[in-house]
């Protein structure tokens, strides 16, 4: 297949590139960045460029992955960064779906990176991709305006899969280095109540799951991408001690994280437990099904 992808530069975007490339596949990255370019079999494509010579370079692309966005984890949420999370998804996905319309011949998949945090936040409830009203905080208002912005894709008959991701793990990019490094100083604990739930995910899985949205054909709309067993914060602290033998026992308490990250503080302090039903029931295998497996191999 011919594939494009944009954010493909990136944490989850070299991984899934790597893959696509071991079967054989054609990639394309559109980059704002020359500088990006780390592998020879890929063609680097300018984002914004000439519109001609931007189309000439696609030609005929079988799937769309737009995985660009301003990351929501490497700096305090002030107003302008808050505009900045936002403007960088809406605008990436505004030109995917403006590049499909001028193609003479549209792709017949469109996987637009998602989030998880469309649901809100709850200590109680498990939502699947059914739940259909989104919550009323910051993360769950821009994820429900980045998704409504492929409405036009959907509208010229291309599958689009709203990839909703949660915690995604690995050891050198993501969230997981920053949660392991107090314990890895023997200052590990739990974080805020302790109760909030964690929807997490292995980056292998991610890569799988991708290759098996692009092949099911009946996967479209919404698809949770987490492990099938989420846990509790406490629980997912006391299982990373293990996994690094080292102690869990100072406590991170909420005051001093809200204190200290503002309202970014709803990352670790507030959580979902999200079951990923449609990549199950349409035959999806997960390699790490529990994070006790997940960390093993993460930090074996």
């Amino acid at each position: 297949m011919r594939i494009a992808i944009t954010g493909g530069t990136g944490f989850v975007g070299k991984a899934l590139s790597d893959s696509l490339l071991a079967d054989g596949h054609d990639l394309f990255i559109l980059t704002r960045n020359r500088a990006n370019r780390y592998h020879n079999e890929i063609t680097y494509i300018e984002w914004m460029s000439n519109e001609v010579d931007l189309l000439v370079k696609l030609g005929k692309i079988d799937v769309f992955i737009n995985l660009a966005g301003e990351s929501i984890n490497s700096g305090r949420w002030t107003e302008e960064r808050k505009a900045r999370i936002l403007n960088s998804r809406l605008e990436a996905t505004e030109e995917v779906v403006s590049i499909i319309k001028r193609l003479p011949e549209k792709p017949s998949l469109l996987i637009n990176a998602s989030a998880i945090g469309y649901y809100g936040t709850s200590l109680h409830k498990t939502f699947t991709e059914k739940d259909e009203k989104a919550g009323d905080d910051f993360l769950a208002q821009t994820v429900e305006s980045w998704e409504a912005s492929t409405k036009e894709a959907v509208e010229l008959g291309v599958r689009t899969v709203f990839a909703r991701f949660g915690i995604i793990l690995d050891k050198n990019g993501g969230a997981l280095p920053r949660i392991a490094l107090p314990y890895r100083l023997f200052a590990g604990g739990t974080v805020g109540s302790g109760e909030q739930w964690v929807s997490w995910i292995h980056l292998a899985d991610v890569v799988s799951g991708l290759h098996h949205v692009i092949e099911a054909s009946e996967l479209e709309g919404p698809v949770n991408f987490c492990a099938p067993q989420a846990v509790r914060m406490k629980e997912f602290g006391k299982t990373l001690s293990a996994v690094l033998h080292r102690p869990h026992w100072i406590p991170a308490p909420s005051f001093a994280l809200k204190l200290a990250l503002g309202e970014m503080s709803l990352l670790v302090l507030e959580g979902q437990q999200v079951s990923p039903e449609k990549l199950l029931n349409s035959g999806f295998s997960f390699t790490y099904p529990t994070l006790y497996e997940a960390l093993c191999h993460i930090y074996s």
